[in-house]
């Protein structure tokens, strides 16, 4: 190679470097990783809770400028269990942002997200009440969130894996449609897909055009059309009806409506279900419910004891995990409602027959 080749191919190679260290630097002072992250971190604190990143955030352009966080620990102010870790996550960024309009996230992506439900739970209960006549928001995203390869997480114990999901935008007065897939831990699939339209109406977040679908296999179909409202807290609303198909034990009629907390009650259910061989009319505390479902497939746990509520139920099998409870009558609370096909004073509830599956 001649000497004059070699001093060509030195001066492009200079070049070409000097170009990619511009780009780099262009990139990093255009996306300003630590402003993003303040912010971030800002609003997590308002709400309660502390983000931290295992390594700076480092931006990119390509194929749109985004910027990449590692290591994300999100939890509540003063509690070390975490409510969220994930591998990685993947902020999409408008071109406006970065010719410095507003910071403004077009579309959030999670890799590998594990969320402890007993660690939400704990931020959700201390909370503070949202002051009287503060309206609420709902929190604008222009493109969507995408979740893949997820867990949910009760302690050590795993209720939902392989959680992929995905959302559309997010506006006022617009059209939202999310969905979901897992596996329970028994490795049985499930799909979600809810759609509403949410709406500001004076102080409440308003959601209508409810339509919510669940599967579970091939065996369990829930459908559901409603509406709900929210002031802040537990101050929430809703009304849902629909069917409820079994491929073993047909077709049902079930609504739910949800009251709102006061003085002297809770958030309360009232779930009505009505079909062959199962029937039920009960009101109960959410919260407090699923907790005690979170306990029917720990073997560690206490003791099986009747869900907490008032109503009454005939239910002629039940499987929770490796749980199966056969024949099982419930009747709880002081106005519990004798049966229509009973004529006899109250008894005693009937002893469920619980056994393992094999």
């Amino acid at each position: 190679m001649s000497r004059r080749l070699r001093l060509i191919l030195l001066v492009f190679g200079g070049l070409a470097l000097a170009a990619a260290l511009a780009v780099v630097t262009a990139v990093y002072l255009l996306l300003q990783p630590e402003r993003f992250t303040a912010m971030l971190q800002t609003q997590a604190r308002d709400v309660g809770l502390e983000l931290n990143l295992a390594s700076p955030a480092s931006p990119t352009l390509f194929p749109r400028p985004a910027l990449v966080l590692s290591g994300i620990t999100l939890n509540a102010q003063g509690n070390n269990a975490p409510i969220l870790l994930a591998s990685r996550g993947r902020l999409a960024l408008p071109w406006q942002t970065l010719l410095g309009g507003p910071p403004v996230i077009t579309q959030l992506e999670i890799d590998s997200p594990r969320v402890d439900l007993d660690a939400l739970q704990g931020w959700l209960i201390a909370l503070p009440a949202r002051p009287a006549g503060t309206p609420p928001n709902i929190p604008r995203i222009d493109t969507g969130i995408s979740i893949s390869r997820g867990s949910v997480v009760r302690g050590d114990q795993l209720l939902l894996g392989d959680v992929a999901l995905e959302a559309g935008s997010l506006n006022s007065g617009r059209p939202f449609s999310v969905s979901m897939s897992a596996t329970t831990s028994a490795r049985t699939p499930l799909q979600l897909r809810l759609s509403a339209t949410p709406r500001i109406e004076g102080n409440t977040l308003q959601l209508d055009n409810i339509e919510l679908h669940l599967s579970q296999g091939s065996t369990l179909t829930l459908a559901l059309n409603g509406s709900a409202h929210w002031h802040g807290a537990a101050d929430a609303a809703a009304s849902l009806a629909g069917k409820l198909d079994h491929a073993d034990g047909g077709q049902y009629d079930i609504s739910l409506h949800l009251t709102p907390a006061n003085q002297d009650s809770p958030l309360l259910l009232a779930l009505k279900l009505d079909g062959p061989d199962n029937h039920a009319d009960l009101r109960l505390p959410p919260l407090e419910l699923a907790h005690w479902w979170g306990q029917l497939g720990n073997e560690q746990g206490p003791q099986l004891t009747l869900p907490p509520g008032n109503g009454h139920a005939e239910i002629a099998r039940l499987d929770a995990g490796s749980i199966s409870i056969e024949g099982l009558t419930l009747q709880a609370g002081d106005d519990v409602a004798v049966p229509a096909a009973s004529t006899a004073a109250p008894t005693a509830p009937a002893k469920p027959a619980v056994r393992k599956l094999p």
